[in-house]
This record gives C-alpha cells, sequence and structure tokens, in this order.
C-alpha cells in the first residue's frame, strides 16, 4: 500500500438508516428501489430496545434501525433529524488497527474495538464520531459467514421474496452537508484522521444559480474506492439546497448516496414504474447537450424522456439522475449513476440540477 494510505478501506460495508418504523422502511426499500431483506434482529433474537432489517441489492447493504421505545438515542435521534444515515461503515482488515489510527490522530471514539461471535464466525467492530451525528463504523469480517452480523438471525429463503432488483450494484459515493465555514474542518479531518485526500475542489462560482451557491470538495481513500464529497453553503440570493438541508436536518449529515448501475436507462424506468419519483430536466437541456459531451452509445431520446443527465471528463462520460427526497423532510436523497469511464461527478449538469432542485424548494416553500 502506498505509503500515505495507513488505512486501508476495502469498501463501504454498510449504511445504517435511522428511522420511525423499521418494518414499514424495509417495505418501502424492497418494493420501491428492489432491496432484499437478508437478516433482522429485534424482539425475536433477544434486542429489547430496537429492531433492525438488514437489506441488500448488489454490492450495497442498508440496515434499517428503529427504536422499540419512546425514549433513547434511536428514538432521540429520529426525533431530532427524522429519518436518515447515522453510520456509514466501512470494511477493513483489521478494525483495531484503523481504530487506533483514527483516534491517534485526533478522532473522538464512539465504540472501542469489541468481537461479537456465533456459530457463523466472528466479527471485529470499531467506531468513530464524524460530522453531525453521523459515525463511522470499521467492520472486520474476513472471518464471518454469517448473513450480516452476530446477533441478527437469516431471513429464511423459504419465505417468497417479493423484490425484484433494479440494477442497483454498489455505492459510487456519498455526500455529506456541514454548515456555512465547516467544509475545509472536514476535509481536514478526512486527511489528518484517515488519510483521505482531495481530488476534487467546486467552488460558488462552478455550483451556482441565480439564486443561490454551494462549495463542495471530494474527499478520497488511498485506493480511490472510497468518495465521500463534502458539502457547505455559500452566500446567495436566496437558500441554497445545503440552508434547506441544515435546517430540516437540524444539524450535518448525509445529503445523498450515488448509487452505481450498469444500465441506468433501464434502472431508472424500473424505479419509475415502481413509484420513484425523479427531478426533472427541462427539454431544453437536450437540444445541445451532446455538442458539449461527444458522442454516447445511448439514445438520447429515451435520456430526455426520463429525464437521464449527460457529462463527460478526459476519461468517458458519464450519466447521473436525483431523485426527490425519499423522506418526508426535504433532506435525504438518491442519486443513481452510470460511469462509461468518466471519473467526474457531473459539474457540467449542476446548473441544470441546482435550477431543478430551486424548483422543488419554491414548491416547499423553502427557496
Amino acid at each position: 500500500m502506498p505509503e500515505q494510505d495507513f488505512m486501508p478501506i476495502q469498501n463501504f460495508d454498510y449504511l445504517n438508516f435511522y428511522v420511525g418504523d423499521a418494518m414499514q422502511a424495509a417495505y418501502y426499500f424492497t418494493n420501491a428501489w428492489g432491496f432484499t431483506p437478508i437478516a433482522y434482529a429485534g424482539l425475536e433474537t433477544g434486542l429489547r430496545d430496537r429492531s433492525s432489517f438488514v437489506l441488500e441489492q448488489g454490492n450495497v447493504r442498508f440496515v434499517l434501525t428503529s427504536s422499540l421505545n419512546p425514549e433513547g438515542e434511536i428514538a432521540d435521534h429520529v426525533k431530532l433529524h427524522g429519518d436518515g444515515v447515522k453510520d456509514v461503515a466501512f470494511r477493513v482488515e483489521d478494525a483495531e488497527r484503523a481504530y487506533r489510527e483514527a483516534t491517534s490522530r485526533g478522532a473522538r471514539s464512539i465504540m472501542e474495538p469489541i468481537v461479537r461471535k456465533d456459530d457463523y464466525g466472528k466479527v471485529k467492530l470499531a467506531a468513530i464520531a464524524t460530522y453531525g451525528e453521523t459515525i463511522h463504523t470499521f467492520v472486520e469480517r474476513q472471518d464471518y459467514r454469517g448473513a450480516f452480523l452476530p446477533g441478527y438471525r437469516p431471513i429464511s429463503t423459504n419465505v417468497p421474496r417479493r423484490a425484484r432488483p433494479a440494477g442497483i450494484a454498489g455505492i459510487d459515493h456519498v455526500v455529506g452537508n456541514v454548515e456555512l465555514g465547516k467544509m475545509n474542518e472536514w476535509v481536514a479531518f478526512y486527511e489528518r484522521v484517515m488519510g483521505f485526500s482531495q481530488i476534487i475542489h467546486f467552488d460558488d462560482k462552478a455550483i451556482s444559480t441565480e439564486y443561490s451557491a454551494l462549495m463542495s470538495k471530494v474527499m478520497q481513500n488511498g485506493s480511490g474506492r472510497i468518495k465521500l464529497p463534502i458539502n457547505e453553503p455559500a452566500p446567495g440570493r436566496k437558500k441554497s439546497q445545503i440552508e434547506e438541508y441544515l435546517d430540516f436536518y437540524r444539524t450535518p449529515g448525509v445529503q445523498h448516496v450515488a448509487l452505481i448501475t450498469a444500465d441506468i436507462i433501464a434502472t431508472v424506468r424500473n424505479l419509475e414504474e415502481r413509484g420513484v419519483p425523479f427531478l426533472k430536466t427541462p427539454a431544453a437541456y437536450y437540444e445541445d447537450v451532446l455538442d458539449r459531451v461527444g458522442h454516447i452509445d445511448e439514445d438520447i431520446k429515451q435520456l430526455a424522456e426520463l429525464g437521464i443527465l449527460i457529462d463527460h471528463d478526459e476519461d468517458g462520460y458519464l450519466l447521473q439522475i436525483f431523485s426527490k427526497p425519499i423522506v418526508s423532510r426535504p433532506t435525504m436523497f438518491f442519486e443513481v449513476i452510470e460511469r462509461k469511464g468518466a471519473r467526474s461527478f457531473g459539474e457540467g449538469n449542476f446548473k441544470a440540477l441546482f435550477e431543478a432542485i430551486e424548483r422543488e424548494q419554491a414548491l416547499r416553500g423553502n427557496l
């Protein structure tokens, strides 16, 4: 490994959402987004304070956790923030080493390394704090053969599964929103504590409309597998999407998760048929987009029909689309992205995207 990668991360392991009702959230992700329930923990497994459903699609694993009591950390989190991501967990080869490296460089400890065992083997876990109330758990699972973690029971494969995969293959990146003036602080945190490096910086001139602007820096781990953009608002004539998020989430947190697909047209059609609403792009966008990005393999008419955006860089092009908020508060949403060589983040689409978001903000009375 390169010398600077003192914390090699293999992949995203899971995202744990704290939600008001885990069972209903699991139904939503299964039927709307095509995930398959694979494991469960709750009263039937000996837990008295919470229930969790684990869902999977491709290399994406979501954990949906809700409180069984009106008090406690989970209930308090949902009361303050609404449904949202609590834990962005990383798979590592050595959880204790990752934890020691992070805490020795200034990370605040959430959970010291622990080992959990059952008949399927053992898992080592440790966790640190990051922006807002979000945490990162380090998961060492090479000695475990179970469905998820010790303490969870597999959901029987004998039960008919209604899930129909939508073509989601993995997580491309996870975006965090922080307060004005805090972006560089968290960029420095990921550099110092986790050995990440900054690969892209978008200033308020690149990400702006007539009314609002934001700034963003993209952090990447040593292998390039983990990408974590950090956004902060910038002064504008009206309220930016980041300010709207912070107003309703009440603290910094995960704004959106970008989900990889190998066929974005098929995936978006599939998701729309299930009722997933996406931001729409005016027809005028498609009149000259190919002049900007060059040749693409896809049918531009189908992309226009679905509202899929196109951008390019020196390595190729990408296709992307953004859902409307997936929860009642105007906070978290998903991006669906297909990369045809491009390694960038759709800078050429920022204006079209942000104008679409502002139209939604105006409908909510939050612009």
